[in-house]
């Protein structure tokens, strides 16, 4: 049995798409949905995703800015460019790039952007909203990775879901996002006895450690659909938290590393920026 590839970037396409037919239709009533990308530092991977966010943003037709700002850039600098950014009514959403310096208050920085404007999903007004299940906005690789199962066609009631890897940006949301889908979710992290014996009682198996493919096929349940997070690069090539060869002849869907999680995270970014217009209006 080989599994079968989850394209992420032709789901993410298909999202895309319908994200630039509706940022038409607002477009015909005199709306545009805009969005503010903030770039602390000189970090390349950093550069690289805001600037393929702002290009994304170009081709569907979503006004963006983007404010690259020094390394020695203080916390109190930052604060007073996120309340401009939250006063201009044509800015719809505000994207902070992680991570930020060292020498900055990274909390303090996601308290200070508008709730209504957190397309990242990242304030706790949002992160509480996830949590009991109001309307909000969910962090976008999480929504992404929903998407991405949903396209399976397999049915999450019931199911067996485990998340290794707890942060505040993957793990801890997509378990609050599996269990919302009526899976029994089970959170793994560093410290878990016997973590091959966990991940092989998955139905879903989401791999957000990243640690270079720590996950091995024999750690996988037959069927299993294996969402893989992971973006670390070996040997200059990318590879993901899931070793890629063992685990597709086992699993039942997989995402490959790149073109999987990745793509997603921007669609829904764009999903959500569209969103903060269209509440807006």
């Amino acid at each position: 049995m080989t599994a079968q590839r989850l394209d992420g970037l032709a789901i993410a396409q298909q999202i895309k798409d319908e994200v630039a037919r509706e940022v038409a239709a607002l477009a015909e009533r005199g709306i545009r949905p805009g969005l503010a990308a903030i770039l602390v530092g000189t970090n390349p991977a950093s550069r690289v995703y805001v600037n393929s966010k702002v290009k994304t943003c170009g081709e569907l037709g979503i006004y963006s800015e983007k404010h690259e700002l020094p390394e020695t850039t203080t916390t109190e600098a930052l604060l007073h460019l996120i309340a401009r950014l939250n006063a201009r009514e044509e800015i719809d959403g505000i994207l902070v790039q992680l991570p930020l310096p060292r020498h900055i208050d990274t909390q303090r920085v996601l308290d200070a952007v508008d709730p209504a404007k957190d397309v990242d999903g990242f304030h706790p007004v949002n992160v509480g909203k996830l949590m009991v299940g109001e309307p909000g906005f969910v962090p976008c690789t999480p929504a992404g990775i929903i998407e991405l199962i949903r396209h399976t066609g397999i049915e999450l009631k019931g199911k067996k879901a485990v998340v290794v890897g707890r942060s505040n940006i993957v793990g801890k949301p997509v378990a609050l996002l599996l269990l919302a889908q009526h899976c029994t979710v089970t959170i793994c992290h560093s410290r878990t006895v016997d973590l091959p014996a966990e991940c092989r009682q998955a139905d879903v198996l989401v791999a957000a450690v990243g640690r270079p493919e720590m996950i091995k096929g024999d750690w996988i349940k037959p069927g299993a659909v294996v969402i893989d997070v992971g973006i670390n690069r070996v040997d200059n090539r990318l590879v993901g938290d899931v070793e890629f060869e063992s685990a597709q002849r086992v699993a039942g869907h997989i995402t490959p590393v790149p073109g999987g999680v990745g793509p997603m995270t921007i669609a829904m970014l764009m999903k959500n920026t569209l969103y903060a217009a269209s509440s807006r209006a």
